[in-house]
C-alpha cells in the first residue's frame, strides 16, 4: 500500500518537505477554495454562503452557523464547524493542520485561526508543520486575536481582543496579551 497523499499526512500532524512529490496539489487546492470563495465573499445571501462555505468545507454546515463575509480559507476540507457557530468579518483560517470549532463558539472580526507554520532552521524553513486547533464549546475569541497551531481553546474560555495565543488555554479562563497569558477564572 503506498504513502497517503499529501492532505491526509498534513492532517496527521506530518511535516511536507517542499521537495515532496505532492506538494504542487496544495497551491492547486488552494486555488479551487479561492473560486468558491470569490463566490461566497460577494454573497449576502445568509444560505448561499452557508452553501458555498459546505462545499469548501465538504462538510454540511448548520442553519444556525452565520458567516459575515469576507471570509478567508486556504483549504477548507480540514475545517470543521459546530452549530450556532457565528465567524464575523475578515477572518483568515489556515487549515491544513485541521481546524475544530465545536458549537456556540463565537469569532470576531479579523481573527487568524494559523494551524501551520514552518521550522525555525532557515535550511527547513519552506518546509509545512501543521497541528491541529481546536475551539471548544462557547468559547469566544476577540477581534484580531491569532490562534497559533496546536492550540486548544477550552470550553467558555475567553481570547481577549489582539491575543497571540501559543499555548492551550484551560477551559472558562480568560487570557489575553502578546504571548497570551492567564489574565483571571470566569467562574
Amino acid at each position: 500500500m503506498g504513502k497517503a497523499d499529501i492532505f491526509e499526512r498534513l492532517r496527521n500532524a506530518e511535516t511536507v518537505s517542499p521537495e515532496d512529490p505532492e506538494v504542487h496539489k496544495l497551491r492547486e487546492a488552494s486555488y479551487k477554495t479561492k473560486e468558491l470563495l470569490l463566490k461566497m465573499n460577494a454573497s449576502a445571501d445568509p444560505s448561499e454562503i452557508r452553501a458555498i462555505l459546505s462545499q469548501i468545507t465538504d462538510t454540511d454546515i448548520d442553519e444556525s452557523v452565520a458567516v459575515f463575509t469576507p471570509f478567508h480559507i486556504n483549504y477548507g476540507k480540514h475545517t470543521k464547524i459546530g452549530k450556532n457557530v457565528f465567524i464575523n468579518f475578515d477572518c483568515v483560517f489556515l487549515d491544513l493542520g485541521g481546524i475544530r470549532i465545536d458549537e456556540g463558539v463565537l469569532i470576531a472580526p479579523k481573527v487568524s485561526l494559523l494551524s501551520e507554520g514552518h521550522p525555525l532552521s532557515p535550511e527547513n524553513r519552506h518546509a509545512l508543520v501543521p497541528k491541529p486547533i481546536h475551539i471548544k464549546k462557547n468559547a469566544w475569541i476577540g477581534a484580531n486575536a491569532t490562534i497559533l497551531q496546536g492550540v486548544t481553546i477550552g470550553e467558555n474560555a475567553v481570547v481577549a481582543a489582539g491575543a497571540v495565543v501559543s499555548k492551550d488555554v484551560p477551559d472558562n479562563i480568560i487570557v489575553g496579551g502578546i504571548p497570551a497569558k492567564i489574565i483571571k477564572s470566569i467562574v
